[in-house]
């Protein structure tokens, strides 16, 4: 079954997020689609080699500790950390050359940790550029590359389109 997603194309902590949106009222999961979880990770170069249970389980969790922290939940600092304490990243030469290699204690949290991992660089980066669409029944978030920071929505076709046509029909009822 091909899936297809209201918004693709984010940084991978913000994708991660992204694949959790609302359809028909209620929040779909993705990764509850028979292979969209593999197909997910192999569409970022991820392993997808440990019992997908598994990696849906560390996957559900990182996602759910990055909302947190962008919602500025209680303790979603510590849920985070709590994913970020299953690895490290070493500096190491290989064949001549420096490399930043990840090491995990579990190979199906590698996924999870990287995703952890990214928010952390995304948030000293740019944070004020990390957005939750402002269409209140929207639960997208993007990473507003505007030049002026000026996006509301995750989409202009769908979200922002609706939000004027609301302001018409406000204006003209």
């Amino acid at each position: 079954m091909a899936i297809t997603r209201p918004l693709t194309g984010e940084p991978l902590p913000l994708d991660l997020l992204d694949t959790v949106w609302m359809s028909n009222g209620a929040p779909f999961d993705m990764f509850e689609v028979p292979g969209a979880l593999v197909d997910w990770l192999k569409g970022h170069g991820l392993p997808a080699d440990a019992p997908e249970a598994d990696l849906r389980e560390h996957l559900t969790e990182a996602r759910e500790s990055i909302r947190a922290v962008l919602q500025q939940e209680e303790g979603a600092e510590t849920r985070l950390n709590a994913v970020l304490a299953h690895g490290v990243r070493r500096p190491q030469l290989i064949d001549g050359r420096p490399k930043m290699v990840d090491s995990v204690d579990d190979p199906a949290r590698l996924p999870a940790w990287r995703c952890a991992v990214e928010f952390l660089d995304l948030l000293d980066r740019k944070p004020d550029r990390i957005r939750k669409c402002a269409n209140h029944e929207c639960i997208l978030w993007y990473l507003d590359t505007t030049r002026n920071g000026s996006r509301r929505w995750h989409s202009m076709e769908t979200c922002g389109n609706r939000a004027k046509a609301k302001r018409f029909h406000d204006r003209h009822a």
